[in-house]
């Protein structure tokens, strides 16, 4: 008996992890892309431009944490921002309702006249609503000014697009790094591309995932747009390497 409660409590806070992964997906699936194809087409342009294996680490890691920092302070700020202006609008919203009910349930009335409720039925629908004040604020904010509180939290939200732009965005660096330990065979450029190629195929299956799209169609657009960024790094790199060279 003791064991299948606790067996129950594992799966339980397995089933908590999962749902917020779930949730702050979106953001686990944009920051990755970021990370990949920037950290990728910094790589390839410093392969175009012929530098040096450690030139190309330092490069890349400070493009990894600078753009990753700045991506995710972004994130929180814009996800604070949407917050903030909610709040700010949501008090208004109570101000309103305790201090001129009267305006505020003719809009109620309103909305609801548009919708196509009428006579009795749309009386009865606007006492229900505007019995009860949360619920009354809640649908003026909805109907009447269109917003919808955010549930997520900007912290995380700035937190975990860094986390992944970090991850999946060392993945084209992963290649350069082992090499400066164990002596890597092999181009380094076709080993770096393609490990970041199938990060690139798995945020594109995930992307589908988010969107509610083709899973197919999303890896494959996903792909090329890594693939067309790289190309144009690596031969604006070799074309200014010609350049300065001369």
């Amino acid at each position: 008996m003791t064991e299948d409660i606790q067996e129950n409590v594992v799966h339980g806070e397995e089933n908590v992890f999962v749902q917020k992964f779930q949730e702050y997906l979106a953001e686990f699936v944009y920051g990755g892309i970021d990370g990949s194809v920037t950290t990728f087409a910094v790589v390839a342009g410093a392969v175009g431009a012929g530098l040096d294996s450690s030139v190309i680490i330092i490069l890349g890691f400070a493009n990894l944490f600078a753009d990753g920092f700045a991506m995710s302070i972004g994130a929180y700020l814009s996800s604070k921002t949407d917050v903030d202006n909610y709040e700010k609008h949501k008090a208004i919203e109570y101000w309103e309702v305790e201090n001129i009910p009267e305006k505020e349930r003719e809009e109620i009335r309103e909305v609801f006249r548009e919708k196509g409720f009428t006579g009795k039925l749309l009386e009865e629908v606007v006492a229900t609503i505007t019995a009860d004040k949360d619920r009354w604020v809640d649908v003026m904010m909805k109907e009447e000014l269109g917003l919808i509180e955010e549930t997520k939290s900007p912290f995380k939200i700035g937190l975990i697009t860094f986390i992944s732009f970090l991850i999946l965005g060392f993945i084209p660096l992963l290649v350069y790094v082992l090499d400066m330990m164990i002596d890597i065979k092999g181009d380094l450029l076709i080993w770096s591309t393609s490990l970041t190629f199938l990060s690139f195929a798995l945020i594109g299956y995930l992307k589908g995932v988010v969107n509610s799209k083709n899973r197919f169609a999303s890896v494959a657009t996903t792909v090329l747009m890594g693939a067309a960024a790289a190309l144009v790094a690596y031969y604006v790199g070799d074309f200014l390497e010609g350049i300065m060279s001369k």
